[in-house]
């Protein structure tokens, strides 16, 4: 079996469709979706209904749990305070009873999944250096977690005696006694100098991981984030990549 893993779609319906139709040629028996569907940009709605037709696991992200009243935006920077309101305004109840039933973590067979860190994932840690992974093993017995959240594909195995192997995300065959933390990257917002919407696919069968990237339509989307005036900030670094 396939499965794929998409995380931080952040309203960008149009990196969303391109993804979509990627996985299709791949074939990809089953989606799971690890957050943060809605933010920045301006499709939150069609992303939320998306998400809940194709996936079969629906993890919680920050910007969901902010737009339930659940945390606050106020440490957010200035940008994603003015999307995170813009976004709540675009909610129907409807699309909030949907969100509402995203899980905070899951965990299926050797696989756990998790948004942002599998401690106290309400607290929304991030997960970008050695220590922070070696810490974050301690919180589950699955051989492998996945998340998102800093938008970085990036993957750290846990060592014996040493602090976890930090790489950059790269097709793996997995090392079945070893443990993994895999960050599968973002569809809408990547960060990591690469403006291709990221996601990963897993063969179960094969034992194999794969990301991928795939371009989309990024000036369409600015114009949308345009039209809806979203800060220039949102909206150029879609072209950038970071």
């Amino acid at each position: 079996m396939k499965f794929a893993l998409i995380s931080d779609i952040h309203a960008n319906y149009e990196a969303l469709k391109a993804v979509l139709a990627d996985m299709e040629s791949q074939k990809v028996d089953k989606i799971h979706c690890l957050g943060d569907v809605i933010g920045y940009g301006t499709d939150p709605v069609d992303c939320i209904n998306e998400i809940n037709k194709v996936c079969d696991i629906k993890i919680m992200g920050n910007h969901e749990y902010a737009a339930l009243g659940l945390s606050s935006t106020e440490h957010y920077h200035q940008a994603a305070r003015i999307a995170a309101e813009w976004t709540k305004n675009q909610l129907s109840d409807f699309e909030l009873s949907i969100i509402a039933d995203f899980k905070m973590s899951h965990s299926d067979s050797d696989f756990h999944f998790v948004h942002a860190n599998p401690r106290e994932p309400e607290s929304w840690r991030y997960i970008l250096a050695p220590q922070a992974a070696n810490d974050a093993f301690s919180y589950f017995d699955e051989k492998i977690c996945f998340f998102g959240h800093s938008h970085l594909p990036h993957i750290f195995m846990e060592q014996e005696d040493a602090l976890p192997r930090s790489q950059v995300g790269h097709d793996i065959l997995p090392d079945p006694g070893n443990r993994y933390l895999i960050n599968v990257g973002s569809v809408g917002q990547p960060r990591d100098n690469d403006n291709r919407a990221c996601y990963v696919i897993f063969d179960t069968e094969e034992y194999e991981l794969f990301y991928r990237r795939v371009e989309y339509d990024i000036a369409a989307a600015q114009m949308k984030m345009s039209e809806a005036e979203m800060p220039e900030a949102l909206i150029n670094r879609l072209s950038i990549g970071k």
